[in-house]
């Protein structure tokens, strides 16, 4: 399986519990993250020097908290494109960083970028012939512009992967892609269950609609049980202290906004067929169902 995710923390927030899963079975697993997320808000007031606007070390921070989540959930193989530091962090759409000269947005519009990081991704592919590939969909998940250039990127690089050329590697077909989601009636009984608790940590959305991302469950083809690892992902969240607040079931970006730790995540089939045991709902339980060695 390889996954592409845009900043540190990403992987785990939408599907660590699922990669704890593989790995322990044995799969081989390989995150690619695509920037340092360097332009992250900081939650830790000793460390807030770290910022972009001061020290700008953030990024390099979180290359030990994305090393150190990796440990809990037990991937061993997790990578960033074309080397620590090559994109940068472009912030929120609109922002400043947008036009950074490393930003990874910058792909959107700069040709010979967008080359560039395609053929990074597809270098990855060629060498860890995964049957199973994991991004975002075309908006990203919630509009941010390094999880769309992930989103571009990655798929780009399948096409690309599949061709005999001679930019080096044997070509290779992923058989699976998905995109991470959440049904919103998932989200949905996470707000209903926060405001049970009263909420004293962490702030509770009213509706899922409120939030800038979900998916209608009708949109949702996967769920994986992964609850078994759900402490896992628990201590992988921990242990991005600079981005993340857990407490016990839920966790809180800097937005304050609290959501579950899911243990049950949720994908979308984007190419490949679905195959293979179904849940109630009629969702794939097996992202490598009906794939082949």
């Amino acid at each position: 399986m390889l996954l592409v995710h845009a900043h540190p923390d990403d992987e785990t927030i939408t599907c660590g519990a699922t990669m704890a899963r593989y790995a322990a079975e044995g799969t081989s697993v390989t995150l690619l993250t695509c920037t340092l997320g360097e332009l992250g808000e900081i939650l830790v007031p000793d460390l807030e020097e770290l910022a972009a606007e001061r020290a700008d070390q953030l990024g390099g921070y979180r290359i030990g908290e994305l090393a150190a989540a990796m440990r809990c959930l037990g991937v061993t193989d997790h990578r960033f494109l074309g080397g620590a530091g090559r994109w940068r962090d472009s912030g929120m759409m609109g922002t400043p960083g947008n036009a950074a000269p490393r930003a990874f947005w910058r792909c959107a519009t700069d040709a010979d970028a967008f080359a560039a990081a395609v053929a990074q991704v597809c270098a990855v592919i060629r060498e860890t012939r995964p049957q199973v590939l994991v991004t975002y969909d075309q908006i990203g998940g919630y509009g941010h512009p390094d999880h769309i250039m992930a989103h571009r990127v990655a798929m780009a690089a399948l096409d690309r992967a599949a061709e005999t050329s001679g930019d080096g590697g044997a070509p290779w077909t992923v058989q699976k892609v998905y995109w991470t989601a959440v049904p919103r009636s998932v989200l949905q009984r996470g707000i209903d269950a926060l405001q049970a608790t009263g909420g004293v940590l962490f702030e509770g959305a009213e509706r899922a609609e409120d939030l800038p991302f979900g998916n209608d469950d009708d949109e949702v083809t996967a769920a994986i049980d992964a609850r078994a690892h759900c402490s896992a992902k628990q201590d992988a969240l921990r242990a991005y202290a600079t981005q993340i607040s857990v407490d016990g079931p839920f966790f809180a970006l800097s937005n304050n906004i609290g959501l579950e730790v899911l243990g049950i995540e949720y994908f979308r089939l984007a190419r490949g067929t679905a195959a293979g045991e179904r849940d109630a709902q009629g969702r794939e339980t097996d992202l490598f169902a009906g794939t082949t060695p």
